[in-house]
């Protein structure tokens, strides 16, 4: 007896010090006031509900379970922890054990109150743990990230004798960090026999997406028919995800065969495959469903950022406008959206307009500001703001707001100023920051200095093409052809290839693809005939090759030959083909266009009296009457 009380009052220190008992009430008396505790618990008057308690405290009562889960209920509504705590303490006075239904309830209510060292503490004190008190704190262990403690209770819990469930494992599979752990995890459900289950079949997808292995997500949700639109959405954000954009609108559209209707969740990766493929046709009709739904700040988000990047400004701005919520997110999605597609100005006067609002700018705020300044050639305003986004923002800065400064310096003509900075960076200039400089000293022909970042690049990216392209030119250009060939041979021997330019433009819901040296396009002979002929009507009003880029890194394009040819040119001409005078004719390209492509479009644009806009790596290209927003300065 001893033994056990000295048990209770250790399991008690967690929740206070334990009460002197009064005399005890008549039997009538204790009736009414269990009557008056539960009828006040299921009213949810939460302080004249706790001041009864404390009178069945001080008389050794307790009321059933459910109405103390009612009571815990409204604790929860209220963020009322404080009291929460006081009903666990009551629970546990003067030695009574709550039963393990209330004990769950508990355990979840620390879980929400974000308090998991008070849950497990509760959790520890079980006699008895059933698959609802394992369940519980292995989900609130993975939404935490402690991954390891998800995984380790589970361990524990089959060692136990309790048999998972369907939440469990939904729970645990998103706590895997690796493969291992998700095969011994689909075993598991598989002798189970829980592979059949929605939520299961979702946190599968989700976890196999998450790891980068969208085939094997593929592959759970072909097993069986979905008759659910979660594991839909699982499989279509999956691929959505890893960039499998043209999978993730295939499944989209085998989901609307099916019947299903498509969620916003749905939407918003449709949305995203859009983005990254530059489907604005697609991207609209997605829109169309979006309209049915309530304002949603996330979808809203999210078409903004396509029709940025499908280069639409006029409906991005249009939604943008529309919004009745805008978070820091949508702001810089317009901001960056601007200065990629050339209009920095009107970018940084946004930026204005933000900071009017109360929206505090974070780390990709700036990116798209400096972004704005680096491509319009704006060196003053781009220190301003580089160098007082700590000061003013609280913001450090980071690898991409450098990469913005050294490529606003190289165009300017600084390259010093440029390397200096790089070699002032806090972080370690990775891969992408090198290149940017050997980008700046390619523009100002300093071949010492682009030599130096080009071995930096590959020392950092190994397996880097376009770099080993550029050194290779500017040996080229230097005579050195040892040095050339040694560069070819190191490609040879690391199976290194340079990566063929390629075009994709978008003609009634249908996408062509346009490959240097590949003919395999089926209206490629009237494609090429039309070219050249388009290129002898412009050769008429001034129109020379710039065959000076030969020289330079064309990324699979350099054969003098091959200018004629060049992706963008023959996307170019098939929409001319193709598509109504009234439409703009929108290309989206793998490679950085080159400059005779960027003044053969200009002058197209011009001749033809068309509005066309490309999309490469680095930016947005508007071509109109002759004229290109980047304003010649990319």
């Amino acid at each position: 007896m001893v033994k056990m009380m000295k048990s209770v009052t250790a399991k008690l220190k967690l929740f206070g010090p334990v009460l002197t008992l009064r005399c005890s009430y008549s039997s009538t008396d204790q009736a009414l006031l269990l009557n008056e505790f539960t009828r006040l618990c299921y009213q949810r008057d939460l302080p004249r509900a706790l001041k009864v308690m404390e009178s069945l405290q001080s008389h050794g009562l307790w009321a059933d379970s459910a109405t103390y889960s009612e009571l815990i209920k409204c604790c929860l509504a209220h963020r009322a922890v404080h009291e929460g705590n006081l009903i666990c303490r009551h629970l546990y006075f003067n030695g009574h054990q709550p039963m393990m239904f209330l004990v769950n309830v508990m355990i979840n209510m620390y879980v929400k109150f974000n308090l998991l060292n008070e849950a497990h503490q509760l959790f520890d004190q079980m006699p008895q743990r059933n698959v609802i008190s394992w369940t519980t704190m292995i989900s609130a262990y993975s939404k935490c990230k402690l991954h390891h403690k998800a995984l380790e209770l589970l361990v524990l819990m089959l060692r136990d004798g309790v048999r998972p469930n369907v939440y469990t494992y939904s729970s645990v599979l998103r706590a895997c960090n690796g493969m291992p752990d998700v095969r011994m995890l689909h075993c598991g459900i598989i002798k189970e026999g829980l592979e059949s289950d929605v939520f299961v079949r979702s946190a599968l997808i989700d976890v196999f997406a998450k790891l980068g292995e969208p085939d094997d997500a593929l592959s759970v949700f072909d097993e069986m028919v979905t008759g659910d639109a979660i594991v839909w959405n699982s499989v279509i954000g999956g691929f959505a995800q890893n960039s499998k954009n043209d999978v993730a609108l295939e499944l989209f559209k085998r989901m609307k065969r099916v019947g299903f209707i498509a969620e916003q969740a749905t939407l918003t990766s449709v949305l995203r495959a859009c983005t990254g493929l530059a489907l604005l046709e697609l991207g609209m009709q997605a829109h169309v469903h979006i309209v049915k739904y309530d304002q949603d700040l996330i979808l809203n988000n999210a078409l903004v950022d396509m029709y940025c990047k499908c280069g639409s400004l006029e409906d991005a701005l249009r939604v943008f406008s529309q919004m009745k919520e805008r978070d820091v997110i949508t702001w810089s999605t317009m901001i960056s959206g601007l200065a990629q597609n050339g209009y920095s100005q009107e970018a940084l006067k946004l930026f204005e307009s933000m900071k009017s609002s109360g929206t505090k700018p974070n780390y990709i705020t700036i990116v798209g500001v400096l972004f704005a300044c680096s491509h319009a050639g704006l060196l003053e305003d781009g220190w301003y703001y580089f160098r007082s986004m700590k000061k003013l923002y609280g913001i450090d800065p980071g690898r991409e707001h450098y990469g913005c400064m050294i490529d606003l310096l190289g165009k300017a003509g600084k390259l010093d100023d440029a390397a200096k900075l790089l070699n002032e960076m806090e972080c370690e200039p990775d891969a992408v920051t090198w290149r940017t400089l050997l980008g700046a000293c390619r523009v100002q022909g300093n071949m010492v200095l682009a030599e130096y970042a080009a071995k930096k690049v590959i020392e950092l990216d190994p397996e880097d093409a376009g770099t080993y392209t550029v050194l290779s030119n500017i040996y080229a250009k230097s005579q050195k052809w040892d040095s050339v060939e040694e560069i070819r041979t190191r490609m040879r021997d690391r199976g290194i290839n340079k990566e063929p330019g390629c075009s994709w433009i978008e003609v009634n819901k249908k996408i062509h693809a346009f490959i240097i040296g590949d003919d395999s396009h089926p209206q490629i002979i009237q494609v090429k005939k039309e070219l050249n002929q388009l290129i002898h009507r412009l050769i008429g009003i001034g129109y020379v090759s710039e065959t000076n880029f030969v020289l330079q890194d064309l990324e699979g394009e350099q054969m003098e030959e091959s200018l004629r040819h060049h992706s963008e040119k023959l996307a170019l001409v098939f929409g001319l083909m193709t598509l109504p005078s009234e439409k703009i004719i929108r290309i989206r390209k793998n490679l950085r266009i080159c400059g005779d492509c960027h003044v053969f479009c200009k002058l197209v644009s011009k001749l033809e009296n068309r509005s066309i806009v490309i999309r490469d790596p680095i930016r947005y290209h508007h071509f109109q009457d002759g004229k290109c927003s980047c304003g010649d300065y990319w």
